[in-house]
């Protein structure tokens, strides 16, 4: 478990949070952060072209 705590505690450190919870919050939001910008990358790097199902008038806003 020694392991375990000075990781948490480094994290803590590195991420200025005030409690671990706090710290491991951070870490889990940047790790989404990380891979949604992966798959934004993966996307773009394929030609940042995307496949819709909808067409021009399901897209289109109703009109009043």
């Amino acid at each position: 478990m020694s392991a375990e705590n000075d990781l948490l505690d480094e994290l803590v450190k590195e991420t200025g949070a005030g409690t671990k919870a706090e710290a491991i919050l951070a870490a889990i939001r940047d790790f989404l952060r990380r891979r949604r910008l992966e798959r934004v990358e993966r996307i773009l790097a394929g030609g940042g072209r995307l496949e819709f199902d909808l067409g021009a008038e399901e897209l289109r806003p109703d009109e009043p």
